[in-house]
C-alpha cells in the first residue's frame, strides 16, 4: 500500500482523500515510512517534523468528515526548503550559524501551505544560505541523488529535488537565486519553476541576495507544479517587492498544454564549449518535437547573455555581504567567545568565523570588496549595466517570440567532490540559469530524457516573460505528455530504486 501511495501525483493523492478513498493520516504516514526507510542514505533532510504533519493530517481528514470543501491539495505531503522560516520547528538555511533556531513566526509561504491544509513533512538539506550548485556547502553534509548517490542532486536546493525524486515527498518548495530550482530539478528529473520575481512572498525567506531571490514549487509532474504555485503565489504588503497582480491562470494552462502556433526561441549562447553532448542531444530532440507538435522555432542573438555569469558573481556577493551583517552572533543564532573575556566585536568575529561556512566566507568577502570605496563602481556598478543589457536582450527576443527554450545545465549530475575545489567549475553549472534570474521573468526546467553517456537526467529550461508564468506550465504541459507518450516518465519508469 506505502509503494503505491508514494507513487501517486499531487493531484491523485488530493482527489483520492477527497473523494474518501484515502485519508490524509494514511498519505503521510506513508511518505514518513519512506523517509525512515530510505533517508538515511539520500539525506534529504534535515528536520522531520513527524507529529506536526500528523496533526495537520488529521485536521484535514476531520475537514472532510464535517463537509467543508478541501482545497485542490488539501492532505497532499510537502518537503519545505530550510530557507522558510516555520513556526515552532527549527530553520538553520544549511550552516551551523543558526543551527537549533526555532523561528517565533512563519514566512508567509509556509502560511500560504498550512492554509491550504498542505502537510509539511519536514526541512531539507540545502547549500549554506543557498550558495552553492551542489547542496555539497551544507554544514549538515550533502544529499545524494537519487540516480546515482555518489552524484550530487543540484543545488542550492538539492533536499527538495532528492526528496521528490526518491518518492519522500509529491510535493517540494526550493528557492531560486541563480538556478537553484531549476538546476536540481534538471539532474534528479524532476519539475522546478521559478516563478516571475515578486510573484511568490520573500517575507520569511531568510535572504541571501534579494534582488534575485525567488521561491517557486517544485513536483514531478507539471500540472502538480502548477497546482501548488497557484497556492504560494499573490501579493503580500508584508514584502516590498511583490507584485500586486493577479496569479497567472497557471493551472488551466498546465491542463490544456498546447504549442501549436507559439513562436519558440532557441539563443545561441546557450550550447558550444562545456556543454555534454547528451545534454545536446537530448535538447535538439526537444526542439524537433516542439516542431512536431506545431511551434515556430526561432534563432535568436542574445549577446549580453555571454556576461551574465561573470555581472551574477559580482551582484549577488555584494547583496549576501549586506544581509548576512545581521548574523553577528549578539542577537540570535550561535554565539562563540562570549565568556567575558571578549569584547561584542571580537564575539562577532569568532562567531562567524565558528558559524560559517568556507562558501559563504568567500562570497562574502567578493561582495565586500566589490561594494568597498574606490570599486563600487567598477565592479557592482558595472554588473548592473550589464544586468540592464541582459534585460534589454529578453526584451528583444521576446518580441519575436513567446518562450525560449534552452539545456537547463551544460551537463548531468556529476560526482560529489568533483568540483569542490574549483569554485568556477562549480559556478558554471548555473550558466544556464542565472540570466532569467538577472532579468526576473519565469522560467520553468522538465524532464526531457537520459544522456546516453551515463543514464543520467537531462532537463529542458523553459523562459517566459515576466508575469506570463502560464506560458510554462502550456508549453510544458504539452511537452510532457509528448515525452511521456513517445518515451515514457523517466522518473518513474527508469530511476534506480534505493
Amino acid at each position: 500500500m506505502t509503494d503505491a501511495i508514494i507513487k501517486l501525483t499531487a493531484a491523485e493523492i488530493a482527489a483520492r482523500i477527497a473523494s474518501g478513498e484515502l485519508t490524509a493520516v494514511e498519505v503521510t504516514e506513508a511518505h514518513l515510512a519512506r523517509i525512515e526507510a530510505v533517508d538515511e542514505k539520500v539525506h534529504a533532510f534535515l528536520h522531520i517534523d513527524r507529529e506536526g504533519a500528523l496533526a495537520q493530517a488529521r485536521a484535514v481528514d476531520e475537514k472532510r468528515a464535517k463537509g467543508e470543501k478541501l482545497g485542490p491539495l488539501a492532505g497532499v505531503p510537502l518537503a519545505l526548503k530550510d530557507i522558510f522560516t516555520t513556526e515552532g520547528v527549527p530553520t538553520t538555511v544549511g550552516s551551523k550559524i543558526l543551527e537549533g533556531w526555532i523561528p517565533p513566526y512563519d514566512a508567509t509561504l509556509t502560511k500560504k501551505l498550512k492554509d491550504a491544509d498542505v502537510v509539511i513533512l519536514g526541512k531539507t538539506n540545502m547549500d549554506e544560505f543557498a550558495m552553492g550548485s551542489s547542496t555539497e556547502n551544507s554544514a549538515y553534509g550533502p544529499t545524494g541523488n537519487p540516480w546515482d548517490l555518489t552524484r550530487i542532486p543540484g543545488g542550492s536546493g538539492g533536499g527538495s529535488s532528492a526528496a521528490l525524486a526518491s518518492f519522500q515527498a509529491p510535493l517540494a518548495i526550493g528557492t531560486d537565486t541563480g538556478g537553484s530550482i531549476r538546476q536540481p530539478a534538471a539532474v534528479t528529473g524532476t519539475v522546478g519553476v521559478k516563478p516571475t520575481y515578486g510573484a511568490v512572498s520573500r517575507y520569511g525567506m531568510v535572504a541571501f541576495s534579494s534582488s534575485l531571490d525567488q521561491g517557486g514549487p517544485c513536483a514531478r509532474t507539471v500540472l502538480d507544479a502548477a497546482l501548488l504555485h497557484e497556492v504560494i503565489a499573490g501579493h503580500d504588503p508584508l514584502d516590498s517587492t511583490s507584485i500586486d497582480a493577479p496569479v497567472p491562470p497557471v493551472v488551466e494552462a498546465a491542463r490544456n498544454g498546447s504549442v501549436a502556433g507559439m513562436r519558440v526561441g532557441v539563443v545561441k549562447q546557450f550550447r558550444g564549449e562545456g556543454y555534454q553532448a547528451g545534454v545536446i542531444q537530448r535538447f535538439d530532440e526537444s526542439v524537433t518535437l516542439l516542431k512536431e507538435l506545431g511551434a515556430e522555432i526561432v534563432e535568436l542573438d542574445c549577446p549580453s547573455f555571454d556576461l551574465a555569469l561573470s555581472a551574477y558573481y559580482l551582484i549577488a556577493p555584494s547583496e549576501c555581504s549586506s544581509n548576512l551583517a545581521r548574523f553577528d552572533g549578539l542577537r540570535y543564532g550561535l554565539r562563540t567567545g562570549d565568556d567575558g573575556s571578549h569584547s561584542a566585536e571580537e564575539v562577532t568575529s569568532l562567531t562567524r568565523e565558528a558559524g560559517f561556512g568556507a562558501e559563504v566566507k568567500r562570497r562574502i568577502m567578493l561582495g565586500t570588496y566589490a561594494l568597498s570605496s574606490g570599486y563600487y563602481d567598477a565592479y557592482y556598478g558595472s554588473a548592473q549595466k550589464v544586468r540592464t543589457l541582459i534585460k534589454q536582450d529578453f526584451d528583444k527576443a521576446f518580441e519575436q517570440v513567446d518562450v525560449i527554450v534552452s539545456p537547463t545545465t551544460p551537463t548531468t549530475a556529476f560526482p560529489i567532490g568533483e568540483r569542490a575545489d574549483d569554485p568556477m567549475a562549480m559556478y558554471l553549472a548555473d550558466l544556464c540559469t542565472i540570466p532569467t534570474n538577472l532579468a526576473g521573468n519565469a522560467a520553468m526546467s522538465l524532464p526531457c530524457g537520459l544522456a546516453p553517456e551515463d543514464n543520467l537526467p537531462v532537463g529542458l529550461q523553459i523562459i517566459a516573460p515576466a508575469m506570463q508564468d502560464d506560458r510554462l506550465y502550456k508549453v510544458g504541459a504539452a511537452v510532457e505528455a509528448a515525452f511521456v507518450e513517445k518515451w515514457g516518465h523517466p522518473l518513474l519508469e527508469e530511476a534506480p530504486s534505493l
